[in-house]
């Protein structure tokens, strides 16, 4: 198998079909690719066209929803304590989401060192996010009188599916 390897022929084609052309025809594609830098005025034009979105606008509307669902939770039942329960599931989403957008947002620098950074930053700042979070469920039962894990738990849905809602305003 390993005179197949040297010549170039597949081990799953041993028959020879590819042969040498097939694994020449590879390295051609690839010696191929160039990547070329963007002048000052493509990237300008690429920032026009694909603007970024600020992690605040997209906590404030996580914000604004779980507030709407705590509305639309204590019309709907009239309870109060799945209106709390409910509010509490949208600020164990609003919360956490704050705090990775503070630490992915203070003092932000652009250069080629500063990426491994903000890479490690942003494993951190979710990782805290995360733990967070989880401390908040962990707590709700002794937090909120009454819960009703059903509210909370939907209400928590819908607040982190306004992530995928961010992704449609950079269309506009």
């Amino acid at each position: 198998m390993n005179d197949l390897v040297k010549n170039g022929v597949s081990p799953a084609h041993s028959n020879g079909a590819l042969g040498t052309a097939g694994a020449a025809s590879w390295d051609d594609e690839l010696e191929q690719v160039s990547y070329k830098p963007l002048t000052r005025e493509q990237a300008q034009e690429f920032r026009k066209k694909n603007p970024s979105i600020s992690p605040w606008r997209v906590v404030a509307a996580q914000a604004v929803v779980g507030v709407l669902c705590c509305l639309v939770v204590w019309l709907a039942s009239g309870n109060a304590s799945m209106a709390w329960s409910a509010l509490y599931g949208a600020g164990a989403v609003v919360l956490p989401g704050a705090l990775l957008a503070r630490g992915m947002t203070r003092g932000t620098v652009s250069s080629v060192a500063a990426a491994s950074r903000a890479a490690m930053g942003f494993l951190f700042w979710e990782m805290l996010k995360i733990a967070a979070a989880v401390s908040l469920l962990v707590i709700a039962a002794k937090v909120v009188p009454n819960l009703s894990w059903p509210a909370l738990l939907i209400t928590m849905v819908v607040c982190m599916k306004v992530n995928w809602v961010a992704l449609l305003w950079r269309g506009r």
